[in-house]
């Protein structure tokens, strides 16, 4: 009776040995090329921000930053619904930006601030893109009650500007996706989904310390200016109130908790004036 060859079930079941422990040693070496490649281009980065004093990993040069900031400027208004077409609450929010700029630190820096009102009567925001770009959009503004409040918020973006929050957070997400990259290549699925979330974890830890700092340089360009910086402790207490319990406005995604946040600020008031909030300052 005719049978037909025994397979080689070793061979068909295990595959080869030594070529898989080869590929799985090649694969490991591109993957620690790329990470190091990543890790070595974050920290050559490395410089001292001027108004801060701070160490920073920034791959962007300053004229970069004002471009970069200029060249995103026109999409967004238009994403917000244009610039609200009412030139006397635009020049008063000029007014009170440019004389926030004049006052403080940021007068000797070489950024380029604009101030833009937007015509977004849903989204309570305020935001600053790279170099100087400053926005609120109306409904914001009209949950404003003094003009220390906007002086608060106005200050706050500034803050941002100023300490290169921007520049800062695209170098640590490319660094943050070369190392996703490299997990990619050398590792399993889950290892690499495992590697994204660490990635996104770390980001928005930076962010909300990002928020922190902000709040503290709003206090000191306010006060330099003579605004009472309590008024921003007014604007935490507008936008916890507006969230009525339900989502937060736009203003507090990913940023701290808000009764943290004005812990924050009041310790940052504390320290700019030890002995109490001088009287005869804007509210």
């Amino acid at each position: 009776m005719y049978r037909r060859p025994r397979q080689n079930t070793y061979r068909r079941s295990s595959g080869y040995p030594g070529r898989q422990r080869s590929f799985s040693k090649a694969r490991l070496l591109i993957m620690l090329a790329f990470a190091a490649f990543a890790v070595f281009n974050f920290m050559r980065s490395k410089q001292v921000n001027e108004v801060t004093g701070e160490e920073q990993y920034i791959s962007l040069t300053e004229s970069q930053e004002i471009q970069l900031g200029l060249q995103a400027t026109p999409e967004l208004i238009q994403q917000f619904g244009g610039l609200y077409q009412n030139q006397e609450l635009q020049d008063y929010v000029d007014e009170v930006g440019f004389f926030l700029v004049n006052q403080s630190v940021a007068r000797n820096t070489d950024w380029q601030f604009e101030f833009h009102l937007l015509d977004d009567p849903k989204t309570v925001n305020a935001f600053a893109l790279p170099g100087g770009q400053v926005f609120i959009t109306t409904a914001m503004y009209e949950r404003l009650e003094t003009e220390g409040q906007l002086a608060g918020v106005l200050g706050h973006e500034i803050g941002h500007v100023l300490a290169r929050h921007g520049a800062q957070r695209m170098a640590k997400a490319q660094l943050t996706q070369g190392l996703t990259q490299a997990v990619l290549i050398g590792a399993d699925p889950n290892s690499a989904q495992f590697a994204q979330m660490i990635g996104q974890m770390v980001n928005m830890k930076y962010g909300r310390d990002d928020e922190l700092e902000s709040d503290r340089l709003g206090v000191q360009i306010m006060s330099d200016s003579g605004y009472d910086p309590r008024a921003m402790i007014g604007v935490m207490e507008i936008l916890a109130e507006a969230s009525g319990g339900g989502a937060p406005p736009e203003f507090f995604s990913s940023h701290p908790n808000p009764d943290n946040r004005i812990g924050k600020i009041q310790e940052a008031i504390n320290r700019v004036f030890p002995d109490g909030v001088p009287e005869g300052l804007v509210p």
